[in-house]
């Protein structure tokens, strides 16, 4: 069996999940790292030399995590370049073919180090999951829904620091996540939109009608939606009565089992519909290391059974989540089909970040990442950029 490297090669004898449907007995050829056709057995296509044997099984997009702070005991805030690359391996062999480095609410020097750093080792060849910009979760929060953020650093929002940062560093600031209730958040999140980087709500007291200006002025993204946010109510909708009735916005969804009940993991995909939720992990350091004391953003953290809380205020601080956990989450605990859970993993970030011409859904054109899972979704291999990731 081929290893799938950079080259030609035929997946066949697949379960392929595209953007109209699944194709059963399905073909996939692979030209340079680009996906060159798609069909079926009884419609065969042109085959190059090396063939893969999917035996029946899934393949599908890689996924694209939007919101992960680190994981395999490395975390964005204090990782060296080694460490980047142990977060993007360890991601990577649980399905992640692209991802953002995401930060935590820290000093202005501190966060400008975290970009810079990014931006080096992009330059570079990436052996795994691809860092392809930065997600600046905070430090523009709100210090009542805090959650794991340090609230030494929280500061209203400050325009000059973005100025420096999209001119250091352009294009690199994919998402940023603020309050918008907080004094200038509304000219943020113009200059946010005018510079190509999606606003995003959360750690916020917002009302619903706060949510809904800012949406006017561009809003289009909320974090990890029911967590660190105001609640709804039924007189005072609140950030999360906004997030879940604003088409504009794209809601994160947590599906690790603690974070969100899956009662409102149904409600948020009735409410948006599968085309306007983000599956994210949310991964601190502590994922895929055993139970024990932590740090997050520079504030002590004890895991336990995988969970991981804050020390002193008990908050849960981050997940140790993986995307492929959470895919097979939705599809057993929540009843959401692959193809639709896949679409939330994979298809709905890429098109947040502009991505969606390049990867996020398996179409003639688009970058050879993809996945192939047995029948209980346990992931055989991981293939980015057309060449198979060697564990």
């Amino acid at each position: 069996m081929s290893n799938g490297s950079n080259g030609s090669y035929r997946i066949v004898n697949a379960k392929i999940v595209t953007p109209t449907g699944t194709i059963d007995k399905g073909s996939l050829s692979v030209t340079d790292g680009i996906i060159t056709s798609i069909g079926t057995e009884d419609n065969p296509i042109s085959s190059p030399a090396e063939t893969i044997d999917a035996h029946g099984n899934w393949v599908i997009p890689g996924f694209v995590d939007v919101h992960v702070h680190g994981g395999a005991g490395h975390d964005f805030m204090d990782a060296d370049e080694d460490g980047i690359a142990a977060i993007a391996k360890f991601h990577a062999v649980h399905g992640t073919t692209s991802l953002l480095a995401t930060t935590l609410t820290a000093s202005r020097e501190d966060l400008t180090g975290i970009l810079e750093l990014v931006s080096i080792y992009k330059s570079k060849p990436m052996p795994y999951a691809r860092i392809v910009g930065v997600h600046l979760e905070g430090p523009f929060v709100n210090v009542k829904w805090k959650g794991a953020q340090n609230p030494e650093y929280i500061v209203p929002p400050r325009v000059e620091w973005l100025d420096e940062w999209v001119a250091r560093f352009p294009g690199l600031i994919k998402i940023q996540t603020l309050a918008p209730e907080s004094e200038g958040a509304l000219e943020y999140i113009d200059k946010l939109a005018l510079n190509g980087i999606v606003p995003s709500c959360g750690h916020t007291d917002a009302t619903y009608d706060q949510i809904i200006a800012a949406a006017d002025h561009g809003l289009r993204h909320a974090v990890h939606t029911f967590n660190a946010m105001k609640p709804l109510h039924h007189r005072e909708p609140g950030t999360v009565g906004a997030v879940l009735t604003d088409d504009r916005i794209m809601a994160e969804v947590i599906a690790d089992g603690h974070h969100v009940h899956p009662a409102a993991i149904k409600l948020i995909t009735r409410a948006k519909g599968t085309s306007n939720v983000i599956l994210v992990t949310d991964a601190m350091s502590a994922a895929g290391m055993p139970d024990g004391d932590y740090e997050l953003g520079g504030l002590p953290v004890r895991m336990s059974c995988g969970v991981a809380r804050l020390k002193e205020a008990d908050s849960l601080a981050g997940s140790t989540l993986t995307m492929i956990s959470a895919v097979r989450y939705l599809v057993r605990e929540v009843g959401v089909s692959l193809e639709d859970a896949s679409r939330m993993a994979s298809g709905n970030p890429a098109r947040q970040l502009g991505m969606d011409g390049v990867t996020g859904s398996l179409e003639v054109g688009k970058a050879a990442d993809f996945l192939l899972l047995d029948s209980s979704l346990e992931i055989s291999g991981t293939w980015i950029g057309g060449t198979k990731l060697l564990a």
